[in-house]
């Protein structure tokens, strides 16, 4: 349709471009475009057009302060028409395009006048852009598909709901974008943050945080134990839309939310701005909140007062996976692919309730040093569950250690169908195969002199090695003795005792403020 400006008329074709940008479904009038594909707009000038002496130049721009992000390549089409001054223009938004809202002007004659706002997605479909993804079928499942299954109950009993994620309702672009900009990275510095869109990891991240609300009044609101009163019981909701648009209308987090509310809400967010993502459960999930990897039950002694905890283990836990590149990890394309992400507060990582992206080969390889919030996640599918028993004296003694029970069954639905799909083995080896995490080895060498009667006469030498022992390898150490010193004593006999005990902590510490740790 088109639009009369000062000096020209102009044509957005918006039905047509949007077609060929799988935007249609959102909107057939307003421009909804892809970044790294061209789109044709129609430029009818009053006059003929000479380039040489009116050159003509359309600018992009986005963010309150009118941020000028991109230089678009605007070609002339040869069906334009330079006599009549209609003029057919080609334009691509580059693949590393910030997404957002943008305002498009031309400048000819010496004067700027405003064409269009146009919205611009990341596109699954283009091999530059970092969210690419070769299969058509997936796209269609990942990106386009507003119907889903989500998985819940217990690893013995898998039951599944259908979820609207309604990615494509009315009004969704612009609640999108607002969540966008209810980042608090946006508040501090508008400017960086949305020169930082260009980036689904950290577009992800801040999906993953405004989508929950305990320190930025996002979306949903979460209730694990009643009374639910004054919102919706968590069960009672079966899609994403109505409470987008309540929190969007409200400006309050809506009442109430749970992991696969969570999960839900933000695949939808994600897919409409064109990052591929699917909802996954973890059955027997853990939660490892003092990042040792393992899930420590205390119980006392006789006598002795209990010990509480703050790790558990739930029977099922929902987070969703978006499709990416990641190049901050390797040059290799080693870590791309599906990465975690969980919009459910349970821990904060660098100072909010966010989590991931965590690739899931990273968390197949145990590779726990890696950003963002590894650790936690490969805790969730591999903690091994630990008893102990207090002693009077303050002493542990390990009294069971189950490596079987965390991370079952881990469930998404099928590309094509509403068949359960387990990725399991995507994201750990099959048990009984050899661990995937390096750990501390503390290797203790103690020489005593003896007596004939098999008392110790006197200590020669004691001494602690420190090793690393590395994932599916064995190790060797080697040591010292000092004999001179047995020739000082006078006994014919000595015991040398070794003894060795491997942690449970991973040897890689996650890099900076992960989860609440230093």
């Amino acid at each position: 349709k088109g639009e009369s400006l000062n000096d020209f008329i102009l044509d957005l074709h918006s039905k047509t471009n949007n077609t060929e940008h799988h935007t249609s479904e959102i909107s057939e009038e307003q421009l909804i475009v892809r970044r790294g594909q061209p789109f044709t707009l129609t430029l009818k000038l009053t006059q003929p057009f000479n380039p040489d002496l009116h050159p003509l130049t359309i600018i992009a721009v986005t963010g309150q302060s009118l941020i000028k992000l991109f230089v678009l390549l605007v070609e002339l089409h040869k069906n334009s028409s330079s006599l009549t001054g209609v003029l057919i223009l080609t334009i691509t938004p580059p693949a590393v395009s910030p997404i957002g809202e943008y305002e498009l002007s031309v400048k000819h004659r010496e004067e700027e006048t405003s064409l269009a706002t146009l919205v611009v997605l990341f596109n699954p479909w283009c091999p530059d852009d970092s969210v690419f993804l070769p299969d058509e079928k997936e796209r269609q499942e990942y990106v386009m598909n507003e119907q889903g299954t989500i998985y819940r109950g217990s690893h013995n009993y898998i039951s599944s709901m259908s979820w609207d994620f309604g990615q494509f309702e009315d009004g969704m672009v612009k609640i999108c974008l607002a969540i966008l900009d209810f980042n608090c990275k946006h508040f501090d510095d508008p400017a960086e943050d949305v020169s930082a869109r260009c980036d689904p990891i950290y577009v992800g991240r801040v999906v993953s945080a405004v989508v929950n609300s305990p320190d930025d009044h996002g979306v949903l609101e979460g209730c694990w134990g009643g009374p639910y009163d004054d919102g919706v019981l968590p069960s009672h909701w079966s899609g994403s839309h109505t409470i987008l648009y309540r929190w969007f209308t409200e400006c309050y987090p809506v009442k109430y939310g749970q992991c696969w509310v969570f999960a839900g809400v933000m695949c939808s967010v994600m897919r409409l701005l064109g990052i591929p993502c699917r909802v996954v459960t973890n059955f027997m999930s853990a939660h490892d909140s003092d990042m040792n990897l393992t899930i420590d039950v205390y119980h006392a002694d006789y006598g002795v007062e209990g010990r509480e905890t703050m790790d558990s283990v739930w029977n099922f836990h929902v987070w969703v996976e978006g499709w990416m590149r990641r190049p901050d990890l390797a040059d290799d394309g080693k870590y791309d692919g599906w990465q975690v992400l969980d919009p459910t507060p349970q821990e904060m990582s660098d100072g909010l309730y966010c989590c991931g992206p965590a690739p899931v080969k990273a968390i197949l390889n145990g590779d726990t040093h890696l950003k963002y919030d590894v650790p936690f996640v490969f805790a969730e599918v591999n903690a091994d569950c630990v008893d102990w028993l207090v002693k009077a004296d303050g002493s542990e003694v390990k009294m069971s250690s189950d490596t079987k029970r965390v991370g079952q069954n881990i469930s998404t639905k099928a590309v094509g169908s509403n068949e359960r799909l387990d990725i399991t083995h995507t994201y750990k080896h099959k048990e009984g195969g050899f661990t995937c995490v390096a750990r501390p080895l503390s290797i203790n060498i103690s020489v005593q002199a003896m007596k004939y009667n098999g008392s110790p006469a006197a200590n020669i030498q004691t001494e602690v090695k420190e090793e690393t022992l590395e994932p599916g390898k064995g190790d060797s150490s080697s040591g010292w003795l000092d004999t001179r010193s047995f020739k000082l004593l006078h006994v014919n006999r000595f015991k040398i005792s070794l003894s060795s005990s491997v942690s449970s902590r991973a040897v890689h510490p996650c890099p900076g403020p992960v989860l609440g740790l230093p």
